[in-house]
């Protein structure tokens, strides 16, 4: 899909705040409601724009932890790799799963309450897997800069 300065400018704007009304965004584009109604509508059934969310505040969460696993399996086979993304999948746990190429097949990142919690995935779920060599993981202390905001070439 091809974007012209309107859809970046837009596409950032609602990254940055995604109830902002049609109103504030047409005024901050400089355009009517109209055209941006149809721009939003347009990015929407593209699948530009996947779903609006909810970013919520973590200091006002029960703590949990932050983990980074990386997974290596013991045949790339597409086979294998097909079916360790479907067991993932079903993980509340990963909040996030990427083929990798290089040392790894997979990085995960992954949220559990506590330490115990970890070993029960890492252990109970994640190793239970078929074709797993090797599980490596690194635990976040502070995080430093979380964004959801892709920027928009």
């Amino acid at each position: 899909m091809k974007l012209d300065d309107i859809d970046r400018n837009l596409l950032q704007l609602l990254q940055e705040d995604s109830k902002v009304s049609v109103k504030d965004l047409a005024s901050k584009l400089g355009l009517t409601k109209t055209p941006v109604y149809d721009r939003v509508r347009r990015l929407e059934e593209s699948g530009m724009i996947k779903k609006y969310v909810a970013v919520l505040e973590q200091s006002m969460l029960p703590s949990y932890m932050v983990i980074f696993c990386s997974v290596s399996l013991e045949s790339q086979k597409l086979e294998s790799i097909e079916s360790f993304r479907d067991a993932v999948l079903k993980f509340p746990e990963v909040l996030e799963c990427y083929l990798m190429g290089g040392a790894n097949d997979f990085l995960l990142k992954l949220i559990v309450k506590d330490l115990n919690d970890y070993h029960l995935f890492s252990s109970g779920k994640l190793a239970a897997l078929s074709n797993i060599s090797k599980i490596q993981s690194s635990f976040v202390l502070h995080e430093i800069k979380n964004s959801t905001i892709l920027p928009i070439y």
